[in-house]
């Protein structure tokens, strides 16, 4: 009877032991964090999230921007070199040299090889930008912000389309946006204009971007 008792009495020791110190540190996973009697402040418990959290917001904006150009420039020179150069055939990166004319079958070898490096380069400018872009997401996704990547990927892409207009199209003369149609300027300069677009309509998304994560 004694021993029964005394087991009796051991467990009950080891309950209020365990209930005063069930007192003295309470956790709350709801709310995620730990208090003591007496605390007046709740203190967060820390997490992976909020440890690796940039400390400038602005942050989110500026990671996504040099990755955002590479994409863009790269997408940009897919969409020329696919749309305008092998779909629609308006012209090939060395079309309007007179050295390398598409209605030979030797100028047309030229210009197949030219537009596969154009091609080969766009290309390489996706990878690169890709990889920087995995770089600066390796930890958290919202690393960067989604609205501010978009639109320096616009950026990227009317940047290109400026590039290619002003050099190729206008100071070099390799090639035209729509060759032998009657309006070459005119086409020209709508490829300039809808790159300006781009790029404004990128670096407006940029600062809304900007305005989300700084508050």
């Amino acid at each position: 009877m004694y021993d029964v008792l005394r087991r009796r009495s051991s467990r009950q020791a080891v309950h209020r032991a365990y209930e005063a110190d069930r007192e003295r540190t309470q956790f709350h996973p709801r709310h995620s964090v730990c208090r003591r009697p007496g605390w007046t402040q709740r203190r967060p418990v820390a997490t992976p999230r909020a440890a690796e959290r940039p400390a400038d917001p602005a942050d989110a904006v500026e990671r996504p921007r040099a990755p955002g150009l590479l994409l863009g420039i790269g997408l940009g020179g897919f969409v020329d070199g696919i749309v305008l150069h092998q779909i629609l055939q308006w012209h090939h990166l060395l079309s309007s040299e007179s050295e390398h004319p598409k209605t030979t079958v030797a100028g047309l070898q030229d210009n197949t090889l030219a537009d596969g490096l154009f091609h080969a380069a766009t290309w390489v400018a996706v990878v690169i930008g890709l990889w920087i872009l995995w770089r600066r997401t390796t930890d958290w996704r919202w690393a960067i912000s989604g609205t501010a990547f978009l639109g320096w990927i616009l950026v990227g892409w009317g940047l290109f389309n400026l590039v290619e207009g002003i050099i190729n199209h206008e100071i070099l003369g390799i090639h035209h946006v729509r060759e032998g149609a009657g309006h070459q300027t005119a086409y020209d300069l709508g490829f300039l204009a809808f790159g300006a677009l781009l790029v404004f309509g990128g670096w407006l998304l940029t600062r809304l971007g900007e305005r989300a994560e700084t508050g």
